[in-house]
């Protein structure tokens, strides 16, 4: 039996895959004991990238061979707008972020490298590059929500950070972007695994960035 592209780049891309999946920052979150500090400096900079997701997002539909995909990626947009960001302020609310540690935060190196790789696949104009970024951002996240126990943190800044990454809509999302990687991939192999593993590199260094308060 064929293996499928996208476990083919899923398996190239280890150990980072696993790394990040595993990293201390999923464990910590999945037992609700994710520092204040830490938990507020990861959601500045997870914020600080929708647009350059958007922007991706946007690309996808774009160069999209389907409407059905088109609409696929217009209700994902639509979440990821409202339902996602939505938490993002709750969560800096109940945090204590103001909107000037917000605006003042630099960037990490890994956020600046997301920015940027997120434009650099819409620019090409390859579907196959967009959905390259976009199973990593989007998959990799549903491999470690999957994974948590129950019943979830009481805290809600920790738990819907995992719902928010593994419910039916979510889960259906990620099987269409596999699918349509699965589909479209292969003929563009070289760039789909250089997009790919860009940016699970990416995915792993950016979790890491969460603790650089703690120096």
């Amino acid at each position: 039996m064929t293996e499928r592209f996208t476990e083919t780049l899923r398996r190239k891309s280890e150990p980072t895959w696993s790394e990040a999946v595993e990293h201390r920052f999923i464990t910590e979150l999945f037992a609700g004991s994710v520092d204040d500090r830490v938990m507020a400096n990861y959601l500045i900079q997870d914020h600080r990238f929708l647009d350059s997701f958007l922007t991706l997002l946007g690309a996808a539909i774009a160069t999209a061979d389907s409407f059905e995909a088109r609409l696929r990626f217009g209700r994902f947009a639509g979440m990821v707008s409202g339902e996602e960001n939505t938490y993002f302020l709750r969560s800096f609310e109940a945090l204590g972020v103001t909107e000037a540690q917000r605006r003042e935060a630099p960037d990490a190196p890994a956020t600046a490298g997301f920015k940027a790789i997120m434009r650099e696949a819409a620019q090409t104009r390859s579907y196959a590059a967009a959905l390259s970024v976009l199973n990593v951002a989007e998959w990799l996240y549903l491999d470690w929500a999957i994974k948590a126990p129950t019943p979830l943190p009481p805290n809600f800044v920790h738990a819907e950070w995992v719902t928010l990454h593994d419910n039916p809509f979510f889960r259906d999302f990620i099987a269409f972007l596999r699918s349509e990687l699965d589909r479209v991939g292969p003929a563009e192999e070289a760039l789909s695994t250089d997009f790919f593993l860009r940016a699970v590199k990416l995915e792993r260094e950016f979790f890491d960035a969460a603790y650089a308060i703690e120096g």
